[in-house]
């Protein structure tokens, strides 16, 4: 008699548990982590906040992927795109004036997520959109990704729905829970448990949705 447990177990792929070191991330292990997004993977990575669940902005399966696990419509989801600094800003950005480009250079990189107003060239995923959030996180990993990537990874963060914060702190702990969920989770030491603050600059004037890691004193 098949053993529907077993044949389940072995019906999912575990995920990859990758350790990178943020002092001096290894070339190698970002490629094999880019290598996963390039193929429409999930990864688990480390943040100057909370870890994020990410993937490949451009890929479509991916993105509906992560839909799924948060149990969204992929239409509705308003996640970040992770950038590596602020030159990919005008890919998806309207224009900004002087006083939002000073705040951005004065936060980032940095904890916070910043709302701003899209252009037309959003993915088609998110074009019926207004607006984006854009997050240059303070972090060697994060940042070596995207970098390696040649694009932003579209993110969310962990959240659980037990409100467990070692969970989103510890990677093997990351790594029990979403095994079968994700593709890769990376091992960047401990993360933090306090989200990025969120602002948002879309109207011109400078609005708190949520006080989180980042001081408001950019603003």
């Amino acid at each position: 008699m098949l053993n529907w447990k077993s044949s389940l177990e072995n019906s999912y792929k575990m995920a990859e548990f990758i350790k990178i070191y943020p002092e001096n991330p290894n070339p190698k292990e970002i490629k094999r982590v880019v290598d996963v997004l390039r193929k429409g993977g999930l990864i688990i990575y480390p943040t100057d906040t909370v870890y994020g669940l990410g993937c490949d902005i451009t890929n479509t399966r991916a993105l509906e992927r992560i839909a799924r696990i948060k149990g969204i419509k992929l239409e509705k989801a308003n996640w970040s795109f992770i950038c590596a600094d602020l030159s990919n800003l005008s890919d998806y950005v309207r224009q900004i004036d002087t006083a939002t480009f000073k705040i951005l250079k004065r936060a980032l990189p940095g904890p916070y997520t910043f709302i701003l107003p899209g252009n037309n060239n959003l993915p088609k995923e998110f074009k019926k959109k207004k607006t984006v959030g854009i997050r240059v996180p303070d972090n060697s990993i994060a940042k070596a990704l995207v970098e390696a990537l040649g694009n932003p990874i579209v993110s969310t963060s962990i959240r659980d729905e037990d409100e467990l914060l070692e969970y989103t702190t510890d990677p093997e702990l990351i790594l029990e829970k979403w095994d079968n969920l994700v593709d890769v989770v990376i091992d960047g030491g401990y993360g933090g448990n306090l989200a990025s603050t969120i602002i948002d600059l879309s109207e011109g004037e400078p609005s708190v949705v949520r006080e989180g890691k980042g001081s408001l004193d950019v603003i």
